[in-house]
């Protein structure tokens, strides 16, 4: 059960029930409050987290970036080359992600936060100090009223009243603070709806773009991904197939290493280590040396290196070989040693060792070495990116005022309104036409969908099944006035054709309810609680549009439980009395003239019409003796015939010429529909015009005021509501009263208060 409305009416009273109902509103938003400030601090660590979250994104890509594959050999293949720039390609993708995720933080702070805050602090805080002034002059109040009532009657008569009128017009501002306190309540209560979740929309409708963008990016990356996973593949076949040869060879040189000795530009290359000698009394050092020589050039290059120390020494030396000289072994104290002499260092000799007998003998070979001749040499150091049904916002668009009222006046006069062509002439836009279209349907004294069956229409919106919904509502439009039902019919026939053109005109179901709700169905009395039930008015024209063919077109099923009962209720039991019914009072009705109709097609067009007679041809009203001069109403009036039983007076036009019809309406039906009446038939030249008010507008006596009656039930009922009481067959109701509520009663049952259904009871 949602919160009751506070009436303001009980304002007066100020009831405990009253004073109960606004601490339950006062509850709420108090939790709305709690539940937006935690909102608020989830929403600030949400931020703090996605600016977390592409921080690292963010390195992560530059990481990426930063990577290169190296290939082996002096050329890439295409596949490695796709593979190499792969890194890339994913680090780019993530920062253009990274981007959309920054507007989105951005757009967090600016669609949810900042709206929540201020919503938090501009109306929960105004209702907070409205409560506090509302609290206060309570006290005021009832503190004053208390010290009045104490004051003795001896006392003279100018003081009495002098204090009478204070503690009225006290009374009086603690009343006025009241309703404006309890108009603040309902007002929060309603607009948090939108102005809370308006911002989470906001901020969905981001998290929806990021995450389409990602989606568009990631389509973008689609032809690279699958390129890329091409490559890979290919680069795996390459891999398996070339790694039994790898695998084949590497086995060979592990057999015969020399025989697999690699070609090589260099003549004889390997490590050996050269004496560098040094001042008295230091001696010498032996340092590793990574040399390569070229017969051809009779180059020799030395680059020290040590494996230990992890790399190079030092720059290598490089210089032409004179001649290469074996050591005798009683000329040194280290085997495996012999003398190369530079060409520009003749007499300088530079000692080498090889790592064995074996390599000495092949670099003596490759060098051209002989026997060692005792001389030296000094070392050379070498330097180093229609119209109509089609309009966009058809029905929400309002036309300019002046113009709706003229073409109405115009469409109400029969001399004027046979020179419109609404098709042809360029003074009439369709906004225009529509606006006088939702004006004439509000202009009218009783709804289309009439106020005795409001009730009923809005019940079954609020609750039950789809299906039961559907049912309940085809019921009801069975039980509406036949013309009412033929004019709703047409209506919602061309309401269901604009909605199937809703990706153009963006006129969805739920745009067309909110427009035509409160056009085609309103409250007799205006109340809080009938406020709050605009929203299915709504519903009920949704259904009536979603609905159309079964509803209009099939009979509705005759044992069909009313909604208000549920199944509780007999197939025989009554319906619950709705605001309209009771005995019928009579009035005069006036009878107005209009050439705006709606054809059985699509749209909605002026259509053919019996002229009325000339007392009916103005806007003015009819005085109720020359209304009730024209009879009983015929078949092919120009008006609303209400279908109210064998009670009531009616009123008719005098029948006449066929006026020739106008054209359709700014061509708004579609082409491809065809216009066709429900049983198949081709249409009557003559339909059913829309007049300004129904021709009979009927009102049920309500009965005469009950106190302190009982009353026994003859149905069984279901509440719907807090408000009212479940019984059974025989219940006695006692202490039973007619209720403010038009066709419901007030009496209590097994010491519980609540309503009943007056057509429900028998009273004793």
């Amino acid at each position: 059960m949602g919160l009751q409305p506070l009436e303001f009416s009980d304002c007066y009273l100020d009831s405990p029930w009253f004073r109960e109902r606004i601490r339950a509103h006062e509850a709420e938003l108090e939790r709305t409050n709690k539940f937006i400030k935690e909102l608020i601090k989830d929403g600030k660590n949400l931020i703090a987290a996605t600016k977390s979250l592409s921080a690292a994104q963010r390195k992560f890509a530059h990481s990426l970036r930063d990577f290169k594959f190296e290939f082996i050999g002096d050329a890439e293949t295409d596949d490695e080359r796709c593979i190499d720039a792969s890194l890339r390609e994913f680090s780019n993708f993530l920062k253009n992600l990274e981007e959309q995720r920054e507007i989105m933080a951005l757009s967090v702070t600016e669609t949810l936060i900042k709206p929540l805050e201020k919503f938090r602090k501009e109306q929960l805080g105004a209702v907070k100090e409205e409560k506090k002034k509302f609290d206060k002059e309570t006290e005021r109040n009832y503190s004053l009223i208390d010290k009045h009532l104490t004051l003795s009657a001896r006392k003279k008569d100018t003081h009495l009243q002098e204090a009478d009128l204070q503690v009225e017009q006290n009374r009086q501002h603690f009343y006025e603070l009241s309703l404006e306190y309890v108009c603040k309540l309902q007002e929060i209560q309603e607009r948090k709806k939108f102005e809370f979740v308006e911002p989470m929309l906001s901020f969905f409708q981001g998290m929806f773009t990021f995450y389409h963008q990602g989606h568009e990016l990631s389509k973008d990356f689609n032809h690279y991904k699958t390129e890329l996973q091409i490559n890979i593949q290919n680069t795996r076949n390459r891999f398996e197939g070339t790694r039994s040869e790898v695998e084949e060879l590497m086995n060979k040189i592990r057999q015969n290493p020399k025989d697999q000795k690699r070609a090589s530009q260099f003549t004889a290359e390997g490590y050996l280590y050269v004496q560098e000698k040094r001042p008295a009394p230091f001696g010498s050092s032996w340092v590793k040396h990574y040399c390569m020589y070229r017969k051809t050039a009779k180059k020799f290059n030395m680059i020290p290196f040590e494996h230990r120390s992890g790399g190079k020494l030092g720059d290598g030396e490089a210089f032409f070989l004179k001649e290469c000289t074996k050591r005798h072994i009683d000329s040194t104290d280290r085997r495996f040693c012999f003398d190369i002499e530079a060409a520009d260092r003749p007499g300088v000799p530079l000692t080498v060792q090889a790592f064995s007998e074996e390599e000495r003998k092949q670099w003596l070979e490759a060098l051209g070495g002989k026997e060692a001749l005792f001389h030296t040499f000094n070392r050379a150091i070498v330097p180093r990116p229609e119209g109509g049904i089609n309009d966009q916002g058809l029905y929400r668009v309002v036309g300019v005022s002046s113009k709706v009222q003229r073409l109405l006046s115009m469409l109400m006069d029969v001399k004027t309104c046979n020179e419109l062509d609404l098709e042809n002439s360029t003074d009439w836009e369709v906004k225009t036409v529509t606006s006088a279209l939702k004006q004439y349907l509000r202009s009218l004294p009783e709804p289309l969908m009439t106020y005795e069956l409001h009730r009923d229409f809005i019940v079954p919106a609020k609750s039950g099944s789809p299906e039961s919904r559907v049912s309940a509502i085809h019921f009801l439009v069975h039980k509406l006035p036949e013309k009412n039902k033929e004019m709703l019919d047409i209506l919602v026939k061309h309401l269901t054709n604009v909605s199937s053109h809703s990706k153009q005109n963006l006129m969805t179901v739920a745009n067309l309810g909110v427009v035509f709700g409160p056009t085609l169905m309103r409250p007799q009395e205006e109340t809080v609680a009938a406020i709050m039930d605009l929203k299915f008015q709504n519903i009920v024209v949704e259904i009536l549009i979603e609905n159309h063919e079964k509803i209009f077109r099939t009979s509705p099923d005759t044992t069909f439980a009313e909604p208000t009962c549920l199944s509780a209720s007999p197939p025989n039991a009554p319906p619950r009395q709705s605001k309209r019914q009771g005995q019928r009072t009579k009035r005069p009705v006036a009878v107005y003239n209009l050439c705006l109709e709606l054809e059985e097609g699509d749209s909605p067009s002026p259509l053919k019409e019996d002229p009325p007679s000339s007392s009916q041809d103005s806007l003015s009203t009819p005085s109720p003796t020359t209304s009730a001069a024209h009879g009983p109403p015929g078949p092919d009036g120009n008006h609303l015939a209400a279908d109210r039983g064998n009670c009531g007076d009616a009123t008719a036009t005098t029948p006449s010429q066929t006026r020739p019809s106008m054209v359709q309406w700014l061509n708004m039906q579609s082409p491809t529909t065809p216009s066709s009446n429900p049983a198949g038939t081709p249409p009557s030249p003559r339909m059913s015009p829309f007049p300004l008010s129904p021709a009979a507008s009927i009102v049920d006596k309500l009965p005469e005021c009950l106190i302190n009656r009982k009353a026994r039930a003859v149905y069984p009922c279901e509440a719907e509501h807090s408000s009212e009481l479940s019984f059974e067959i025989g219940a006695i109701f006692e202490d039973v009263q007619t209720s403010r509520e038009p066709g419901w009663l007030e009496g209590t049952l097994n010491g519980k208060r609540g309503l009943i259904p007056q057509n429900y009871v028998k009273l004793l």
